[in-house]
């Protein structure tokens, strides 16, 4: 009964503070682009703080330690992801705050419309932003019931509706619906601030509870030393290197013997998929919503690269690495890990994180109610910027562009806070349907964001991408995407989902950048209007993005970084990595762990170089000169 009064007052107050910020922001909201975008007024640690909760969800909290529990360190190369998604941010989001600011723009696809000169941009942003807004959201609504029906067992609320799955979820999406609706962009951003310090404090807080559970550290390394060398199973057979083990990886790029998924080519594209994050529609938006470019470079390097980066490969990798001695009972004395089991008698690796916060019951009942707001606030944080972005892209791209263009701003306003309400119900419907489907639409979401990565090459860049090529390579990635995506659509011409242990961001690019490439050689078009206007527009970022002659020479240097990181932290070359003899680690550590940490240090060192040094993310030194004010 007292861990249920803990639950309730930490989760009234913190959905309290989550609904005074959408009564604040609804005062606020007079216009569209106040509602949209905040008015373009989100200065330094709000952005640094809210853009770091919208990137890392409740995937990074209850998903990612999980997966480690049942993969191993092979996916703790995943946690990489605190590096690749803001990489996206160095790459596009300066560029992109200059067009904005420039030109007016509220919503992506008035951007790339503009820039391409063709509708189908528009469309296909907003197909894109719903495609990723609405299994993201309905993942986060699912786990957050499946969070709250496994804390209030044993307790009143256990056989009601709200003890339920979908009683939790229900709850969650209210109270969502309510703050985001209400205050649109400005609430959201708001609130993401609270919620990038609580996921940040329970991640780090799960990591000593786990640490606790099996005794210590020195404990937890002979647990690891335990694993090596009583589960055959846990590392690598000397005699067969193509094989993944526990604690090692595979040293093959494209197959792998012993059946596992996470090759060096599976887990380079993995993170293209999680690069999508960054580059779906949704961050475009956080960009124009900026005073100026200088929270960037902040967000980019130091909250997520360094901090959020340090907490995943040592605490959440605790979590999932403890998880696995419990489990196998290595340690003498310690309480077996007591996991719910699915048909095949293995443990359902998403309970880890519910089990490690109910392992708190009888002594610390009242950290159960703190980690359960964390939990839900990791769980809110994507959903909810996702929600509001999709809103104002349906609105301006659709609603206004092709049904009533003299729209006013109340207008605009009402039908933003109507499509948040259907966006919600779409996100519980999924969220609600079988776990498979759920699993399917929301690894596939991030895949459909990274498919953005060629239009936005076209506007910051390449100059020579034509709107046919970009209309038809997004297109063709799209559909890359969901063919090797979908098992169904996979069996039907016999290629399964992955081939050759290729994710779908990866073959969605391929054929995405690949037609864009070829289309674009095919279908110049010197001389028009529309390459007149894309030439304006690089002429005017070259102007604001231009770097001294003392900073261009540090920029082949750097790229060559970029290059190298990429092969050595989550490439082919990070096998060498690899270590099996537990003897042989050092620090009592296994070899795998101890490289990814070095590589999340020079990765954090890469970002800094990128961001400051080569000034892809500061200000610009020149005032940029606004041609037009949205309407």
């Amino acid at each position: 009964m007292e861990k249920l009064v803990w639950l309730v007052l930490f989760t009234v107050g913190y959905w309290s503070y989550c609904i005074y910020w959408g009564i604040k922001g609804a005062r606020q909201a007079r216009t569209a682009s106040d509602y949209f975008i905040a008015g373009r007024s989100i200065g330094l640690w709000v952005f640094v703080l809210a853009a770091t909760a919208t990137s890392f969800s409740g995937w990074t909290f209850v998903g990612h330690p999980g997966t480690i529990f049942n993969v191993g360190l092979p996916y703790a190369f995943a946690s990489f992801y605190a590096i690749t998604i803001p990489f996206t941010g160095v790459m596009f989001l300066k560029r992109q705050w200059l067009l904005g600011k420039r030109y007016g723009y509220i919503t992506p696809g008035e951007m790339f419309a503009d820039y391409y000169k063709t509708d189908a941009m528009r469309l296909l942003t907003a197909l894109v932003a719903m495609i990723f807004s609405v299994p993201y959201l309905g993942i986060q609504l699912r786990a957050s019931g499946l969070l709250f029906s496994r804390l209030v067992e044993n307790t009143p609320l256990e056989n009601s509706f709200l003890g339920s799955i979908e009683g939790g979820a229900i709850l969650l999406s209210v109270v969502v619906f309510i703050y985001v609706a209400s205050g649109g962009l400005r609430s959201v951003a708001y609130v993401d601030c609270a919620q990038c310090v609580l996921l940040a404090l329970g991640i780090v807080i799960l990591g000593f509870v786990a640490l606790d559970l099996v005794g210590g550290w020195s404990a937890f390394k002979d647990g690891l030393a335990g694993l090596a060398r009583i589960k055959p199973d846990m590392v690598a057979i000397p005699t067969r290197p193509e094989s993944s083990s526990f604690l090692e990886r595979a040293g093959t790029m494209f197959f792998d013997s012993s059946g596992g998924a996470w090759t060096a080519v599976m887990i380079l594209t993995y993170m293209f998929a999680l690069m999508g994050i960054q580059s779906a529609p949704a961050f475009s938006m956080w960009a124009f919503a900026n005073k100026d470019p200088k929270p960037f470079p902040w967000q980019q390097v130091f909250a997520s690269s360094l901090a959020i980066g340090g907490i995943m490969f040592v605490f959440t990798a605790i979590q999932g690495l403890s998880g696995s001695v419990l489990y196998h009972e290595i340690l003498e004395g310690t309480q077996k890990l007591g996991l719910p089991t699915n048909e095949a008698g293995k443990p359902i690796t998403d309970y880890l994180v519910p089990y490690l916060i109910g392992s708190l019951e009888q002594n610390y009942p009242w950290l159960i109610g703190l980690l359960c707001v964390c939990a839900l606030a990791a769980m809110q944080s994507t959903g909810a910027a996702y929600m509001s972005t999709a809103s104002g892209i349906i609105t301006r791209d659709i609603y206004r562009h092709f049904f009533s263009r003299g729209a006013s701003h109340g207008v605009q306003v009402l039908v933003g806070r109507m499509t948040v309400f259907v966006i919600v119900v779409l996100a519980l419907m999924v969220g609600l349907s079988s776990g498979d489907l759920l699993v399917l639409l929301g690894g596939a979401a991030v895949s459909y964001g990274f498919q953005m990565w060629p239009a936005l090459l076209g506007i910051c860049y390449f100059r020579w991408f034509t709107p046919k090529g970009v209309v038809l390579g997004l297109i063709a990635g799209i559909i890359a995407v969901t063919v090797t995506y979908v098992t169904e659509l996979g069996g039907l011409i016999g290629i399964g989902r992955y081939p050759l242990t290729i994710h779908s961001a990866g073959w969605g690019i391929l054929f995405n950048l690949g037609t864009c490439v070829l289309v674009s050689a095919l279908t110049q078009d010197r001389g028009t209007d529309g390459r007149r206007h894309r030439e304006e527009a690089h002429e005017f970022l070259r102007e604001h993005t231009g770097l001294a002659p003392h900073v261009q020479r540090w920029k082949k240097p750097v790229w060559v970084l970029v290059g190298v990181w990429f092969l050595c932290a989550i490439g082919p070359f990070a096998v060498l990595g690899n270590e099996t003899d537990p003897a042989a680690w050092s620090f009592g550590i296994p070899t795998l762990w101890l490289w990814q940490g070095a590589w999340w240090a020079i990765g954090v060192v890469m970002m800094y170089l990128l961001a400051f040094k080569l000034e892809m993310s500061t200000g610009p030194r020149n005032e940029v000169r606004a041609l037009a004010e949205p309407d």
